[in-house]
């Protein structure tokens, strides 16, 4: 039996195909260069969802930026040591997810390298004294930070204990942008902040590329993966640093020593979540490669290109066995 299809049901769909259209627009937050990219018909509503990620973002900033002072993660670390203090369930939550991390890298995350981080300056190349390293080294716990999940409290166990986010709250923020382009119906599409990038679907008719950038040159790519639905975050030594005497002072403290870790110039993992690849890239280079790859290796779904201090690239046994 022959089946008719009535034309304006052919006129609808072309119509689709030929409005259909990128949006894609670039600014500044969280102290990085942030990326929207996504596909959608309705150049009114494109324009709308793009407002709603530079707000989201930007709000995620003001709540949980260490650099803000009314932000509520400022507020907590001048007052969690004298009281439990009430957060936001959003907070809470990641203070919350930052822990479980810190139990299965043995430490190697700890939002708490803050208590000595806050002093590093990299725009003005100031580092802690040799003192000051002494005194407040052993703040670094993450033990130290108490939660309450019936009361919604977070106390800190240490009255010289500040918490930083920096090594997983842009993570967040892409998951949160994710998330409402996903409720917006949008299937194709990727938020980046910085180092961070989760993209779902397809580029049109093929995957994305997302290059990572060659550690001591930045107009040259280590790799350039053809990638869908999924997390990728890379962690370098590269992002904000100063030298002092030939060393290399950056960003990413070994909770173990309160210096930058200088085991590795980058770790990149792939992952399903930002979040997740967020603080696991910070981990596994503070582990370097022997330790950082073994725990990779462990963890379903998850994969990792890391280069040495020498230069020397690494890939877990999933990307070695896919080659």
């Amino acid at each position: 039996m022959k089946t008719s299809i009535p034309l304006a049901f052919i006129l609808l769909i072309l119509s689709f195909q030929v409005h259909a259209k990128w949006f894609s627009h670039q600014f500044e937050t969280m102290g990085t260069l942030a990326k929207v990219e996504f596909e959608l018909s309705d150049e009114k509503s494109g324009q709308k969802i793009v407002n709603q990620v530079v707000a989201e973002m930007e709000r995620i900033n003001q709540a949980m930026s260490p650099y803000i002072e009314s932000s509520e993660l400022s507020k907590l670390n001048r007052s969690a040591a004298k009281a439990p203090q009430k957060v936001s369930k959003e907070l809470f939550d990641l203070v919350a997810r930052s822990l479980e991390i810190s139990e299965l890298t043995h430490g190697a995350f700890d939002i708490s390298f803050s208590s000595i981080g806050y002093l590093y300056d990299y725009r003005h190349s100031k580092k802690p004294s040799e003192s000051q390293l002494a005194e407040l080294k052993s703040a670094i716990n993450y033990r130290n930070i108490h939660l309450d999940k019936e009361k919604q409290t977070i106390f800190f166990d240490d009255k010289r204990l500040k918490i930083d986010l920096g090594g997983i709250g842009k993570g967040h923020a892409v998951d949160r942008c994710i998330q409402l382009l996903q409720r917006e119906g949008i299937h194709n599409g990727f938020v980046n902040a910085g180092g961070d990038t989760r993209i779902i679907g397809r580029k049109t008719d093929r995957p994305w590329y997302i290059g990572i950038r060659h550690p001591r040159d930045e107009s040259k790519l280590i790799a350039n993966l053809p990638l869908e639905d999924v997390a990728l975050s890379t962690s370098g030594d590269y992002e904000r640093f100063f030298e002092a005497d030939g060393i290399r002072y950056h960003h990413i403290i070994d909770p173990k020593t309160g210096d930058s870790a200088r085991a590795i110039q980058s770790a990149t993992i792939l992952a399903d979540d930002s979040t997740f690849a967020d603080a696991l890239s910070t981990s596994i280079f503070i582990l370097g490669v022997k330790d950082g790859m073994a725990l990779v290796n462990q963890l379903e779904n998850v994969s990792a290109i890391m280069v040495d201090n020498k230069g020397k690239m690494f890939l877990s046994s999933d990307l070695t066995q896919a080659n």
